[in-house]
């Protein structure tokens, strides 16, 4: 079975958080993008069409909620899952009502990363976990 690349934009202020991400999503052979802030993730998300986007809520110039919610608008069949240190229920409401797909708390588990990628793909390409690169 042909796999689908998909195409994620990574989007941390945090240059660890960025590059732990961007080699767990190339190594399930899936194209990644990457962007310091939500105003760099706005017009990245204009310009390539992410299937999927990891974005952090707290980052500066464009926080993550606002360029959820810019991002929807321009391109509302991207997924947008949250990222936060700092989770709280009224967080995670106003992720959900501005449209993302999964909220994650951070620091993450690797296989929580895993296991995201395989239920994006199983909700919105009908595969299995082959599709996403794992075995």
């Amino acid at each position: 079975m042909k796999r689908k690349k998909l195409k994620v934009l990574i989007v941390d202020d945090q240059p660890g958080v960025r590059f732990l991400l961007d080699i767990l999503v190339r190594e399930c052979g899936h194209a990644t993008y990457l962007a310091e802030n939500g105003l760099e993730a706005i017009e990245k998300a204009r310009s390539i069409c992410p299937d999927l986007v990891f974005m952090d809520v707290r980052m500066p110039l464009t926080g993550g909620l606002e360029a959820l919610g810019r991002i929807k608008k321009t391109n509302p069949q991207t997924q947008v899952i949250i990222m936060t240190a700092y989770g709280s229920e009224q967080t995670v409401s106003d992720a959900l009502k501005k449209g993302a797909w999964r909220y994650i708390d951070k620091p993450f588990d690797v296989n929580d990363i895993k296991e995201l990628l395989i239920k994006f793909v199983n909700e919105y390409n009908g595969k299995g976990p082959e599709a996403v690169g794992f075995q």
